[in-house]
């Protein structure tokens, strides 16, 4: 228990509620949501936040012009922000990882073709790709799972395999050779361990990239299908009523500026404490 809370020592406090709602939301937005996320009423339309003129208590963050709450929307669409950023990220991970491993363990062959498809993928903007993949398979959630997951693959597979040469080259790795392990023993059991924490670090600071990457593709049409609550759609929608309903965009644009910064910042925070190095520098233990 004492390591355990020495871990979130100096733990960045805001970053971490700010996530802990947003995953509390996600999983119990659409029950506890004041009003339905995808229904309106017209009469309601663009109603103002509760302290405006014209503004009610019924709407607190106020209504969009298909009179729908946004506040709903918002704590609704958490949710499919965060099922996409996990199911993206595990995808993500996973096939990284894999690679990862494959190459810079196997090299030779393995290590060139694998690295050359790396390099091909991320000579091409991931949104740009992203987008022209939207466009052929469709908007749909699970798609976007499989547009996001097939493009950010990359970063995961090119910093990992950096960690697996060095680790390749280690005293128990070789002594593990020696020993008569397989390739397959020593990937697993013997270097993936080791990786783990570059890996959750990766996955942390990505999770906010997944969030952009979504909301862009949702702001653009070519993400989540309306009428569900994306929040890139729902920045969307406010767009031709910026100077007369602002809230309209600004309550989800601050809700992913928010939760994205919150990941960064988590992220840089696990990096320090996951990384020794990075220990020894902030005079951590």
């Amino acid at each position: 228990m004492v390591k355990f809370l020495a871990f979130f020592r100096n733990a960045p406090f805001f970053p971490l509620a700010v996530l802990a709602a947003f995953v509390f939301l996600g999983v119990f937005g659409e029950w506890i949501a004041p009003h339905d996320p995808v229904e309106g009423s017209l009469m309601d339309s663009l109603t103002p936040p509760f302290w405006e003129a014209g503004g009610k208590w019924k709407y607190p963050l106020g209504t969009d012009s298909l009179g729908r709450d946004i506040l709903s929307r918002i704590m609704g669409g958490a949710g499919i922000s965060l099922q996409i950023g996990i199911l993206v990220v595990f995808v993500a991970g996973l096939m990284g990882t894999l690679l990862a491993c494959l190459a810079g363990y196997l090299g030779g062959a393995v290590d060139t073709v694998i690295m050359r498809v790396v390099d091909l993928v991320m000579s091409i903007p991931y949104l740009v790709l992203a987008i022209v993949l939207a466009a052929i398979l469709g908007a749909s959630v699970y798609n976007i799972i499989i547009i996001l997951g097939a493009v950010i693959w990359t970063y995961y597979c090119r910093v990992l395999r950096s960690e697996v040469l060095r680790l390749r080259e280690s005293d128990f790795v070789r002594l593990a050779v020696v020993g008569g392990c397989s390739k397959g023993k020593i990937m697993l059991v013997h270097i993936f361990p080791n990786i783990v924490n570059t890996l959750v670090v990766i996955a942390t600071l990505n999770l906010g990239t997944v969030i952009i990457a979504e909301s862009s593709l949702s702001f653009l049409g070519l993400g989540v299908p309306p009428p569900s609550p994306a929040w890139g759609s729902m920045v969307a929608d406010g767009r031709d009523y910026v100077g007369q309903a602002w809230w309209v965009s600004f309550w989800p644009g601050l809700a992913i500026f928010l939760v994205v910064m919150s990941f960064n910042l988590v992220g840089d925070w696990l990096r320090v404490r996951l990384d020794p190095k990075f220990r020894q520098m902030a005079g951590g233990s």
